[in-house]
């Protein structure tokens, strides 16, 4: 069974920089469309940004300009830069790789925001 684990979560204040990361194994990573989504406290889960498996990118309007997207597929690996982070960030994090109909999740990193 293929297994995404993040990680690179925490508390940082308002104006902050985080960097997420999701290793995948058991699974080609260069095959998959891979995008990371958060779900905050009493809302729904809500897809954050997504890069194709040919690198294309796409991006929530919310964090368009201060969250990247990228993928090395040599260390089967998705990244999540995040700059200027802002409370309303907060939530947690979840990768997800999808190809084909077979879709897979991690298990969450927890980004809080906060002064």
């Amino acid at each position: 069974q293929a297994q995404l684990v993040e990680s690179g979560g925490g508390l940082v204040q308002p104006g902050g920089s985080l960097r997420l990361s999701c290793v995948a194994s058991r699974l080609t990573l260069r095959n998959y469309d891979m995008s990371w989504y958060r779900q905050a406290p009493g809302k729904e889960r809500e897809l954050v940004a997504r890069v194709s498996s040919t690198g294309v990118t796409n991006y929530a309007d919310s964090v368009k300009g201060r969250f990247t997207i990228s993928r090395d597929n040599t260390k089967n690996t998705v990244y999540l830069e995040m700059s200027s982070l802002k409370p309303d960030d907060t939530a947690v994090y979840y990768c997800k790789a999808f190809w084909f109909g077979n879709s897979y999740w991690g298990q969450g990193t927890q980004v809080t925001v906060s002064s």
